[in-house]
């Protein structure tokens, strides 16, 4: 990384820590969705096994979703949005390593929980390995798409709710793969690499068509 970018990743990824939706803060609702959902479903240990990787995919979902209306309203805020954009950076590198500090922050921390979590849904360390695995391959591709959304909200002061009726049908796709990957490796109804290798191709075109596509969105919203 050049001057700049490091100094912009080490900027926001004290951002993230800081502001609403930091990473003890995404841990916790983690936590409630996960504790929460097996009081629904009842204390049949089989059932919460089987459904065990899905609940982990919502539950990171639905955390990811609380800062992510931040990623650049503070910015547009104190206007160093404007200076980004004028600037003459490529926009879509400053994206893309804001997303990388901003998943560093909020999402690496729902990974590592993870495998905590998974005890309340009486996962074998098999299921945990593969669940904790999919989950740090994917949650990228969770946080490139919810800059598309922030993106595009970051003019509307309460842009929360609608940036998760934009960005929930996008991660459909990630989250599909994601707990076919974790499914495959437990129950093994297909290979584990067929999913997987699928997994890591959506995280890569995100990785591609998510900053182009917030960049296009930024540069929209100021003129």
């Amino acid at each position: 990384m050049t001057g700049w970018a490091m100094a912009l990743f080490q900027r926001d990824l004290r951002l993230s820590v800081r502001i609403g939706g930091s990473a003890l803060v995404g841990v916790l609702f983690f936590l409630a969705v996960v504790t929460v959902i097996p009081f629904g479903v009842g204390p049949d240990l089989n059932l919460l096994a089987r459904i065990g990787p899905a609940i982990l995919w919502i539950g990171a979902l639905l955390a990811t979703l609380l800062g992510l209306d931040r990623l650049f309203q503070a910015d547009r805020e104190d206007g160093t949005l404007d200076l980004m954009l004028m600037a003459g950076r490529p926009l879509e590198l400053v994206i893309l390593i804001k997303c990388l500090a901003h998943w560093i922050a909020t999402g690496l921390p729902l990974v590592v929980a993870a495998p905590l979590l998974a005890i309340f849904l009486n996962l074998d360390p098999v299921s945990m390995g593969a669940v904790t695995l999919t989950l740090l391959v994917g949650t990228p591709a969770l946080t490139l798409i919810g800059a598309i959304g922030a993106s595009l909200t970051v003019s509307l002061r309460r842009g929360g709710l609608l940036l998760a009726v934009l960005v929930i049908p996008l991660a459909i796709p990630v989250l599909i793969f994601g707990v076919s990957s974790a499914d495959a490796a437990i129950h093994d109804p297909v290979p584990f690499v067929t999913p997987f290798l699928i997994l890591c191709a959506l995280t890569l075109i995100a990785a591609v068509v998510g900053p182009v596509a917030s960049a296009a969105a930024l540069r929209f919203s100021a003129d």
